[in-house]
């Protein structure tokens, strides 16, 4: 019988883990999903559109030839004003002349626009020419930002949780680090000593239960002629059994002659987790410095590695892009020579993002504490003061 239910039980371990990081990876999935259709549709669509030269192009470069011929043509001529001109031809250049859009829209590179758009950072340095790409980008942001954010949240919780344990430990040790000091070793065990006493005094005094009773009176144990009372306590036994057992029992006993019962239980299980999304992250209870420092030490990680593949970028322009990637501001500034590398850390951004969002969340609450103080203050200072006047 031990080894058929070692076998049972470990299957039932696996089960509920199975059940327990479901939604999770639900989610998870259900965005790399999404951001791999969304590759091959923006791909197929802006990858293969014709380049049509306009008239305006034409005339760009009709301009530009103009500006060279009369700088070799006089050679005195002043390198500010020419300088000037370039710059103001430049800005009448559209980017989307001297693109490939096939090297451009590559899988990666749609990948890699498809990123950007449902984290709403936006670099600007890809966008849709096409009007159903303007059209379908709409579409795909509209159902892609709420997915994220799904995303975003529910890994906030995980992270709230990991950091809500460490930190209680943390400050646990640090307790009883401090009391270990303070206190002597004799007191200690005093102390330790009434305690256990107390404890077992309040076991002693625990009222007891109707099998105990029953078991306690000798006159139960010596009648064994009346066979009616006897059946009457083992009925009244019974049924306290049946009331103290733990629900897990009934649960197995249900699994064990009828698995439609469980499974309706494991999907009610399943639906309480999606239901508590959300709930770790409003519990968290964290110093604001804690999260700044690590805030600071994760973008340091990736402000060294970065420059490894990126020759254009140093530690200070690493850390600045990996900013401004996290909270989601994305100026564009910054461009990447190897953006599919940087893709490949897709995990990094989600988990980075997650971190920055709790520190927003940390910052508003305390915002809104100092509000509330500031507020009440007010109000005090603009109370009239009462007066006492004499009888």
């Amino acid at each position: 019988m031990a080894s058929t239910s070692q076998p049972l039980r470990g299957k039932r371990a696996c089960k509920k883990i199975f059940w327990a990081v479901f939604p999770h990876a639900c989610f998870i999935l259900s965005l790399v999903i999404y951001a791999f259709l969304g590759a091959l549709m923006f791909s197929h669509i802006e990858g293969n559109r014709k380049v049509n030269l306009s008239e305006e192009y034409r005339i760009f470069l009709q301009n530009l030839t103009h500006i060279t011929r009369n700088l070799t043509d006089n050679v005195t001529e002043n390198e500010a004003t020419f300088k000037d001109k370039i710059h103001k031809l430049l800005k009448t250049a559209d980017q989307d002349w001297f693109v490939n859009p096939k090297e451009r829209w590559s899988f990666f590179g749609s990948l890699f626009f498809c990123c950007t758009v449902f984290t709403t950072v936006g670099y600007g340095n890809t966008y849709p020419v096409t009007r159903i790409g303007k059209y379908l980008c709409m579409l795909y942001a509209l159902f892609g930002i709420p997915l994220m954010f799904l995303v975003l949240t529910d890994m906030g919780d995980i992270l709230a949780t990991v950091l809500s344990k460490s930190y209680n430990k943390f400050r646990k040790l640090q307790s009883k680090i401090l009391a270990s000091k303070l206190c002597s070793g004799s007191s200690c065990n005093k102390r330790n000593e009434v305690k256990s006493g107390a404890q077992s005094k309040i076991d002693i005094s625990e009222p007891l239960t109707f099998m105990e009773v029953l078991k306690s009176q000798s006159s139960v144990k010596r009648s064994p002629i009346k066979c009616r009372n006897v059946e009457l306590f083992e009925m009244l036994i019974a049924r306290e059994n049946e009331r103290a057992k733990p629900a897990r029992n009934k649960s197995i006993e249900r699994w064990s002659s009828c698995p439609e019962l469980a499974r309706g239980m494991t999907v009610s299980r399943v639906i309480e987790n999606f239901d508590k999304i959300g709930k770790e992250l409003e519990k968290l209870d964290v110093p604001i410095v804690l999260m700044v420092l690590v805030i600071f030490v994760y973008i340091s990680c990736a402000a060294a590695l970065l420059p490894k593949w990126e020759r254009n970028l140093d530690f200070q322009e690493a850390f600045y892009f990996c900013f401004i990637t996290l909270t989601t501001i994305g100026f564009g500034d910054t461009q990447l020579e190897h953006p599919k590398f940087f893709l490949f850390l897709s995990l990094y951004l989600i988990i980075g993002m997650e971190i920055v969002f709790i520190a927003f969340k940390l910052g508003q609450e305390r915002l809104i504490v100092l509000y509330k103080k500031v507020i009440s203050f007010c109000a005090e200072k603009k109370m009239p003061s009462k007066k006492v006047f004499p009888k």
